[in-house]
């Protein structure tokens, strides 16, 4: 019976792909390097837009129709060049490997910004600290130190007196 029952799930599965088409070559298919671009943009607008929706929002910005404006596309052309591309998976990979490609160099570039700015954050802060251990008036050990009223007779006194003696 468990035989049967993968027999005919297999069965099914090869009979349902069998009738898969290429999708047809869109008369307005947007150029591998064209579709790169739109991808990169894509992603980066789904990362902004997940970090800060209402803020995108609020300054009228949409981001998908942001980048299809951007690109000179619309919705439709853009999915069927998708499909297009989706379909030839060497093709649709080397785009999607460019798009990590470029998505990598941005964020090695902006670590390094990041470093810097951390770096240099530090930096001032222990100069911040140099200078205020420096200012700090040094601790003076309470043994044989008189007071300060005692210390300042000792200073009145010896200002009273000439020079000399």
């Amino acid at each position: 019976m468990k035989q049967l029952l993968i027999f005919s799930v297999l069965l099914a599965s090869f009979w349902g792909c069998h009738d898969v088409k290429r999708p047809e070559k869109p008369d307005n298919l947007i150029a591998k390097e064209k579709m790169s671009d739109i991808l990169y943009d894509v992603f980066l607008m789904n990362a902004a837009k997940s970090m800060k929706k209402q803020t995108l929002e609020d300054k009228g910005i949409h981001p998908e129709e942001y980048v299809f404006k951007k690109h000179g596309i619309d919705s439709l052309q853009f999915a069927q060049s998708s499909d297009y591309y989706a379909y030839d998976t060497e093709a649709y990979d080397a785009i999607v490997k460019d798009v990590e490609g470029r998505i990598d160099v941005q964020k090695k570039y902006f670590d390094s910004i990041r470093e810097v700015e951390e770096s240099e954050k530090t930096r001032k802060q222990d100069s911040i600290k140099k200078v205020k251990d420096s200012v700090r008036a040094p601790r003076i050990p309470k043994k044989g130190i008189t007071t300060g009223d005692s210390l300042r007779k000792d200073v009145l006194k010896k200002l009273k007196k000439p020079l000399g003696q």
